[in-house]
């Protein structure tokens, strides 16, 4: 089975929502959006970012409703730290996790194993998403585990390619990056938040995974750019031969460090109106499953 990466990633969606459930892995837990009826439903595994918490990216990235909507489970696992700023160890970010080398990729095999076993998720249709260090422990996850995701889509952060190379024929991947937020996307040296990292720059990141695509893609680019908010969005895609994405870029030039769309995203500067991350990520996951 492949892997999908989003740079930033079927059938008919139930109808209802049944209530937000939390749920215990260990000493560790994870937030659960569920279908009505969940049973054989595909799930989104969605990565809070650095110093945030499930119920925080829950609320902040509005995610659940449009994923129950358009037929998925969205399952929001919990980071480790001291307090209420949880954080991944995504390699070389960040903060308590990446301190104290905590496994999280054991954890998310836990979490994706309880929680397809526990509602009768479909396990051969998982996806990840992620925002930050999410979005960095969500390509980690991908790139370790190939025949586990079937697609990944990263928001503003990327692979730690040095401790975890994309192994075997990887899944469709897809990547969001905004350019206005260098430090975090384009391999500058970080000088805020939980970190002092030299993250790996994005064109690094699609190398990889398009090294592990299958041969003959076919590059296409093209500009989208509906709202007058001084922001224009580049999407580049990797298509095979049935012109479904395998590896797509989204480059917001001029966006700040959001999840576009998100409820904090005008507030903290660079969000675009263009697109948002809940659509593009929907969309992309849309053509793998």
């Amino acid at each position: 089975m492949r892997t999908i990466l989003f740079l930033l990633f079927l059938f008919a969606a139930p109808v209802g929502h049944a209530e937000t459930q939390e749920i215990a892995v260990g000493d560790r837990l994870y937030l659960l959006d569920l279908p009505a009826r969940p049973q054989g439903v595909p799930v989104i595994v969605a990565l809070h970012g650095g110093g945030g918490s499930p119920r925080q990216f829950a609320r902040s990235s509005g995610l659940a409703a449009p994923a129950l909507r358009a037929g998925y489970a969205v399952v929001w696992p919990a980071g480790t730290g001291r307090g209420p700023l949880l954080t991944w160890n995504a390699g070389y970010c960040c903060g308590y996790a990446a301190r104290q080398g905590v496994d999280d990729l054991a954890f998310l095999d836990a979490v994706i194993a309880d929680a397809t076993g526990r509602f009768g998720l479909d396990p051969g249709l998982v996806f990840l998403t992620g925002m930050s260090n999410g979005s960095l422990m969500a390509e980690a996850y991908a790139a370790r585990r190939p025949a586990a995701v079937r697609a990944v889509a990263g928001v503003a952060g990327t692979l730690d390619l040095a401790r975890f190379p994309p192994k075997g024929a990887g899944p469709p991947a897809a990547h969001s990056r905004h350019s206005g937020r260098p430090f975090a996307l384009c391999g500058r040296h970080g000088s805020e938040g939980f970190t002092d990292t030299d993250f790996t720059p994005v064109a690094n990141v699609i190398a990889a995974f398009r090294k592990v695509a299958e041969p003959g893609l076919t590059a296409t680019r093209q500009v989208i750019d509906p709202a007058d908010d001084g922001i224009r969005t580049v999407q580049d895609d990797w298509t095979d031969a049935q012109a479904r994405a395998v590896v797509r870029l989204l480059t917001i030039e001029g966006g700040g460090h959001v999840w576009p769309g998100g409820r904090r995203a005008d507030r903290q500067g660079g969000s675009t109106r263009d697109i948002t991350a809940n659509a593009e990520v929907l969309r992309f996951f849309d053509l793998w499953r």
